[in-house]
């Protein structure tokens, strides 16, 4: 009877927040569809619209998808541990590499306009945050997928790996306001304080992205809303440390 009862509920509130979290990433991305479809005439590779897989693959990739690799623990919170960390591990990589589209799109469209790369505050927070985002997630594996590294090296390198998170996480919604900035000013400088269609669609994504971001930070910093450790890995945990560290489970 033990065995067939069900995992306990989620806490108070978890899963409503999730909730309103995935429905503003999906509206975020719909909104970033229709502003790219209906004024700036859609994506296709290879073409003057190549530039427009850039906003679309960066909203996709560094922040809904990173918003939900980071809610991965958050959500699943009585699966089995390494589940959980190849999920989060899969959904970041799968970021990585729609961004990496969205990098290798903007640098092709502005090589074929003749536009030069690198000169804007957008590009410059862009990049940085795009590798530090790579290296995060290299170090994530080789500590916490991967065997090898020790206990106590674990231990420490996982509240770094946890701020760092959270704040590329920050840096990704920052870049993403900036450049939404700069394409409008680019694209409709004359007409933008005119209150158009699309500078109010523009605008209203930024303030989608923001309140998404809000949304996932503060369920991660929920302490209440943490993953509890299961008894088994509790008890990996400690055969783990005695293997790596020579200590005793009791000591």
């Amino acid at each position: 009877a033990m065995d067939a009862a069900p995992p306990p509920a989620a806490p108070s509130g978890l899963s409503a927040y999730v909730a309103v979290s995935q429905l503003l990433g999906l509206t975020l991305l719909a909104t970033t569809g229709a502003w790219l479809g209906r004024y700036r005439g859609g994506v296709a590779w290879h073409s003057p619209l190549q530039f427009n897989a850039h906003p679309l693959c960066m909203v996709l990739g560094m922040v809904f998808l990173q918003g939900d690799a980071l809610l991965v623990y958050r959500v699943f919170r009585h699966e089995a541990k390494r589940s959980t960390k190849a999920l989060h591990a899969l959904l970041h990589g799968l970021a990585l590499l729609i961004a990496l589209v969205g990098i290798i799109a903007v640098f092709e469209s502005h090589r074929a306009k003749g536009i030069p790369d690198m000169y804007s505050l957008h590009s410059w927070c862009g990049m940085a945050t795009f590798v530090l985002y790579l290296l995060q997630w290299l170090l994530g594996c080789g500590f916490f997928l991967f065997p090898g590294a020790s206990f106590s090296l674990r231990g420490w390198y996982k509240p770094q790996h946890v701020f760092f998170g959270i704040t590329l996480f920050i840096l990704s919604i920052t870049s993403c306001l900036l450049g939404i900035t700069e394409m409008l000013l680019f694209k409709i400088s004359d007409s933008y304080s005119h209150f158009v269609p699309e500078g109010i669609l523009a605008n209203t994504l930024g303030v989608l992205l923001v309140a998404f971001g809000l949304v996932v930070g503060y369920v991660l910093t929920r302490e209440e809303w943490k993953r509890p450790p299961l008894a088994e890995e509790l008890a990996l945990s400690m055969d783990f440390k005695t293997l790596t560290e020579g200590e005793s489970p009791g000591g």
